[in-house]
């Protein structure tokens, strides 16, 4: 039987994001973007939640492409504040085409959005020991100056315990308990837009 962090539980849905996303690093653009948002919407909810409404917010969000959201208008935002499979808050919601619009002049000064946010690492993942759930910080001096920076831009809803959550869930830190299985394993991390190229 693998053993597994404890906060993934016995949820199967838990249990393969735990197995297959969790930790993995991520270098698409998109991808990070859809992190970020979903971090955003789970201040004060449970991940578990967020997970369950994924496939609603991809479909709500028009697969979390910014060039998209940006334009989005008034009555774009009433229908999603219409829409069951998300969580109907306002400021979470504007967020998300505020933030979208920072993003993109992320994406013009630095080339990338990974470019920019995997700076807060050196461009590498940073491998921690932890033993139990309770070695695992709520924030780091990485996620304060990352929070910090994104403010700086625009950003909402990135506060440090969010960005350390982000993180965590993009492999830009490797969080895994180190008697889980996937401590040690290796992921292929997807290529970057660059590598793309």
């Amino acid at each position: 039987m693998k053993h597994r962090c404890a906060w993934a539980g016995t949820d199967p849905l838990y249990n393969l994001y735990h197995d297959t996303e969790w930790g993995v690093p991520v270098h698409d653009d998109r991808k990070l973007f859809e992190m970020l948002t979903l971090e955003g919407a789970q201040a004060g909810l449970s991940w578990i939640t967020i997970l369950r409404k994924r496939e609603a917010y991809r479909k709500a969000f028009d697969n979390f492409i910014p060039q998209k959201i940006v334009r989005y208008n008034s009555s774009k935002v009433k229908q999603l504040l219409a829409n069951e499979g998300i969580v109907r808050n306002r400021l979470k919601i504007s967020s998300v085409i505020s933030n979208a619009e920072s993003f993109l002049k992320i994406q013009k000064e630095f080339g990338s959005f990974d470019a920019y946010i995997w700076r807060f690492v050196d461009g590498k993942p940073l491998i921690n020991k932890r033993k139990t759930m309770s070695d695992i910080p709520p924030f780091t001096p990485e996620s304060d100056a990352m929070s910090k920076d994104l403010k700086k831009r625009g950003f909402r809803f990135v506060g440090s315990t969010i960005c350390y959550a982000f993180m965590q869930a993009c492999g830009m830190v490797n969080d895994h308990e180190v008697k889980c299985f996937r401590y040690k394993a290796k992921p292929i991390a997807a290529k970057t837009q660059r590598d793309k190229k």
